[in-house]
């Protein structure tokens, strides 16, 4: 049925009225909101913070490295390459070696920790592999002081060469506790490979004598 605009008009503010009194007799209390002062927040890495290390090892003098040939590594076959290595030090020498490194022993690597003017590591080390480690002594006519090794180093073209590394310990004893921490180092070595397949379950320790040996004196 058609309506006047006006009386179209009075009927919708009619029902619009309606609705409002409907809405506002149901109308349910609004939520009380509770403003807190901002805290401070303390802000923290999710990673903890790792302690520093401290290396543990003998402090040495480092005498540097000078090739060596033969495979055949008996007693006395440092002798020649440490006096090379002992003569080049001492042109700079004054009364007393001061120590430049931290040698550290560990069952499948030998880490030579460089220490700054105060005594203090680096982070430049370098890593022995104790497999790779075929001879080591502590008995120089030289110096009883002297811990050596022979390593096999391995080039960019895969091949190799022979090493012989020197470090000078504070005494004869210490000298010699490297070299019996080393041999420890090649036995724990050596059962790893063996249970890991590397080398024959038959074979022993003497037999694989000519990959590694150590003359202490």
């Amino acid at each position: 049925m058609w309506q006047p605009a006006t009386e179209r008009l009075q009927h919708f503010q009619t029902m619009l009225k309606t609705k409002l009194n409907v809405l506002t007799l149901r109308k349910e209390p609004l939520p009380t909101v509770i403003f807190h002062e901002p805290e401070a927040i303390e802000l923290c890495t999710t990673t903890p913070l790792m302690k520093t290390r401290a290396h543990t090892g003998c402090k040495v003098t480092y005498l540097g490295k000078v090739s060596t040939t033969g495979m055949q590594f008996l007693s006395g076959c440092t002798e020649k390459p440490v006096i090379e290595l002992w003569k080049k030090h001492t042109l700079a020498r004054e009364d007393v070696f001061p120590a430049n490194a931290l040698l550290e022993i560990r069952p499948f690597q030998v880490w030579l920790h460089h220490l700054d003017h105060k005594g203090e590591a680096t982070v430049h080390m370098d890593t022995f592999q104790v497999a790779r480690i075929a001879y080591c002594t502590a008995d120089h006519n030289v110096s009883p002081n002297i811990f050596a090794w022979v390593y096999r180093e391995i080039n960019d073209d895969l091949s190799y060469q022979m090493d012989c590394h020197a470090v000078e310990c504070e005494s004869k004893l210490e000298a010699k506790k490297l070299a019996h921490a080393m041999m420890e180092a090649f036995k724990k070595t050596f059962h790893s490979m063996k249970s890991d397949g590397r080398i024959h379950r038959n074979s022993s320790s003497e037999e694989v004598s000519h990959e590694f040996e150590s003359d202490d004196g």
